[in-house]
């Protein structure tokens, strides 16, 4: 029996969840978490109720693992917050698997031992060579049996330019331009926003969040300009009293009805090509690709979507889709121009498998570019790999997971 660790990159809830099934099955996990606290990436985003309820935010192996410490559990039927998500669950769940987990520790490269990634010979029989960072800036280099990259996509925020790359000006527009949903409860955040005109850019759930939150403000002065890349807002709002997740569903209503009510001013075929600063006002004007304008902007909340950091694999040999960079056998169940979020079939190992033996992407950056992620899903992803890392492959083949139709979860779409 291999006795290496299987590291496990990101301290996040799928990371967490995959040492918990790693553990469950026997081996040896070893996880990561660059941050100072277990779900470092949720706290930045406190503030922001989730969609799903506490039922579905719950790895079945980290319930088992938290329950057996006296663990009081939440209400299933109820919808926390990011901060509550992280400290009801995921630091809880951190103090359970114990020294396993290590804070302030960053992955700055995988590869296999002894060997770059043009090396064919020994990448089915050498261990991983995992390399790390502490927070002291001290270095090391772990050796192990198989690599869970659950670092996620929140480091790595799409731009707002329409191309994929930054705007002209994005880069120097940095004092007017937030890449999260602002947290508008906070005097110091709402401040900023009020009585200001605040453009939104994306058409995911992020956006609608957004919509809701600055709708509002409950300022007279405050003006909104929401603008979609694609060519009309379409199938934007979701399912609506029809999603199987009536939260998510209910997020989508809210915001049209702030549409609706005239709350703010929808731009859609509109693709941002270039920032460009009025004057000494501090305002900044936004020119899409065609040349239309929107004037006098005094804030920009960016909410374009997020992409996987790859710079740290350059080394393994990854079969990705050349379009979404996701996994090849997993990028056609996910492309957003065909599935919704509850028609995204549920996968594992198979799937998730790369040219290199044992390297994994889950949770959010197994999905590449695609949008909307469910933490269910994450889950039956580790739960499947630690199944076939433990040997079991009746139970890594075995689907273990529905989920909840409707809820549509478009892509940034081109105009029409």
């Amino acid at each position: 029996m291999n006795t290496l660790p299987v590291v496990v990159v990101g301290g996040g809830p799928i990371g967490l969840a995959a040492a918990a099934q790693l553990r469950e099955r026997g081996l040896t996990p070893l996880v990561f978490e660059r941050g100072p606290v277990a779900g470092a990436a949720i706290a930045e985003w406190n503030h922001v109720r989730l969609f799903s309820s506490w039922a579905e935010l719950i790895d079945p192996a980290a319930r088992r693992l938290l329950d057996a410490t006296g663990w009081v559990a939440p209400d299933d039927d109820a919808y926390p917050t990011g901060q509550d998500w992280t400290s009801n669950y995921l630091q809880p769940l951190a103090a359970a698997l114990g020294d396993i987990v290590r804070l302030g520790t960053e992955v700055i490269g995988v590869a296999r031992r002894g060997r770059d990634r043009v090396v064919d010979a020994g990448r089915d029989t050498e261990p991983l060579s995992v390399h790390i960072r502490r927070a002291d800036g001290t270095e090391d280099r772990i050796t192990a049996q198989a690599v869970i990259d659950a670092s996620g996509t929140w480091t790595t925020p799409n731009p707002l330019g329409g191309e994929g790359l930054p705007a002209l000006g994005e880069r120097a527009a940095t004092e007017v331009i937030e890449y999260r949903v602002p947290n508008i409860d906070d005097p110091g955040v709402r401040v900023r926003y009020a009585g200001k005109h605040i453009v939104i850019a994306g058409s995911g759930h992020s956006a609608l969040t957004a919509i809701v939150a600055l709708a509002n403000l409950e300022s007279p002065d405050t003006r909104i300009s929401w603008v979609l890349r694609r060519g009309d807002v379409g199938s934007t709002f979701g399912g609506g009293e029809d999603d199987q997740l009536p939260a998510r569903g209910a997020l989508g209503l809210r915001a049209k009805q702030a549409v609706d009510a005239g709350l703010l001013t929808v731009v859609p075929g509109f693709r941002t090509a270039t920032i460009e600063p009025d004057g000494d006002s501090g305002r900044v004007a936004l020119i899409s690709d065609t040349g239309a304008r929107i004037e006098d902007v005094d804030r920009v909340v960016v909410l374009t979507g997020f992409r996987p950091d790859l710079s740290w694999l350059s080394e393994i040999r990854l079969g990705l889709d050349p379009v979404l960079q996701a996994p090849v056998e997993l990028a056609p169940l996910i492309d957003p121009n065909v599935h919704s979020c509850g028609t995204v079939y549920p996968h594992g190992v198979a799937e998730l498998s790369h040219p290199e033996p044992n390297v994994f992407l889950v949770g959010m950056k197994s999905y590449g570019r695609a949008p909307t992620f469910l933490a269910m899903t994450g889950y039956e992803q580790v739960r499947s790999i630690a199944a076939a890392l433990a040997g079991n492959h009746a139970a890594a083949a075995r689907v273990e997971l529905t989920l909840p139709e409707t809820g549509v979860c478009g892509g940034a779409g081109v105009p029409a």
